[in-house]
């Protein structure tokens, strides 16, 4: 499956360095989630890629219509608002502190500081730029279990150093202090995203008989809002959303996308292993890609982007196909 994912993707960006048109964007786009879908059955993960897909607009929606005209602390805040009192009725009370703790540290991680991290990269990089770089993702999510089994490869600083040349391609004559800023501000957003998805997943199994996840997860967005309240009260603006649209995505992205998205994403991360993670990380990068470059970025550097993103593929391919069967061979 994790070739055939590749392989898949691999194509996408092939289409795009030959400077696809949009039709030919959508069928890339189907040419991945179809087989997705066909191999839910074997996955059982029907959660991570409903939300896949409710993700693939956020990308845009934020770097179109918030980036630079709303105050991103304020923009973090009201979304992670919002999904707590989403889920503040279902709450219950009476947990373990361990796993109340516990839930609250991955909401840090995975939402507070990662949304900080990620808000600002908007201001430093197109939509697409920030797309392929969430590509080492499915990295991070690896190393991160192997480091919880007590075990490290050099390997990945290889894949690390190859995904840097594919950045450094897609802007080679643009360098400038604020790009290479967002490169290392977009890998710090996912790193904090999956240690957020792979501590969630690993706190659930460690306490096998706790209460219904949605009676949980309100701990979640408590322990987001005690990072981003402080952030927003410290490093905030009165750059607030000035048109209903602008309120309009906020209420969807906070209820929506944070509310649901991420109960439903780490809840369906309990139900699957560490390689289905992967896969369904590496799907955000094309669903979000081609959403962006088919409604509201026509005119981008197609070429570069492509090629670009080749070389990030590759160093996703170096870690599947060689680096981590090198490591499961020697555990």
């Amino acid at each position: 499956m994790h070739r055939l994912f590749l392989c898949l993707l691999f194509k996408v960006a092939v289409s795009l360095t030959l400077k696809a048109d949009g039709l030919q964007l959508l069928q890339a786009f189907f040419a991945i989630i179809v087989p997705i879908f066909t191999n839910i059955s074997l996955f059982f993960m029907p959660y991570l890629v409903a939300v896949t897909l409710l993700w693939a607009f956020s990308f845009s929606l934020i770097g179109v219509y918030l980036a630079g005209a709303v105050d991103s602390y304020f923009s973090v805040f009201s979304r992670i608002l919002m999904a707590a009192l989403l889920f503040m009725p279902f709450m219950s009370w009476r947990q373990p502190p361990r796993l109340a703790l516990g839930l609250m540290g991955c909401g840090a991680l995975q939402l507070g500081l990662m949304y900080l991290f990620y808000y600002q990269s908007f201001l430093l990089l197109t939509v697409p730029e920030v797309l392929i770089f969430t590509v080492l993702t499915p990295v991070y999510v690896t190393l991160i279990y192997d480091l919880l089994h007590r075990r490290f490869n050099p390997g990945y600083l290889l894949t690390a150093a190859l995904a840097v040349v594919g950045a450094l391609v897609i802007r080679f004559d643009g360098l400038t202090q604020d790009y290479l800023l967002g490169f290392v501000v977009v890998q710090g957003a996912n790193l904090c995203f999956a240690l957020g998805q792979v501590g969630y997943k690993v706190l659930m199994e460690r306490h096998p008989h706790h209460s219904p996840q949605h009676r949980l997860f309100g701990y979640f967005y408590l322990g987001a809002l005690a990072v981003v309240i402080p952030a927003w009260l410290m490093l905030g603006t009165d750059q607030y959303p000035t048109s209903s649209l602008q309120w309009g995505i906020l209420l969807w992205l906070g209820l929506g996308a944070s509310g649901l998205g991420y109960f439903l994403w780490n809840k369906g991360a309990t139900l699957v292993n560490a390689g289905a993670l992967a896969i369904m990380n590496n799907a955000l990068v094309p669903a979000g890609l081609l959403v962006n470059l088919i409604i509201w970025n026509r005119d981008a550097d197609i070429l570069r982007l492509g090629l670009g993103g080749l070389i990030l593929l590759a160093s996703l391919w170096l870690n599947e196909a060689w680096i981590k069967p090198a490591a499961t061979e020697h555990d």
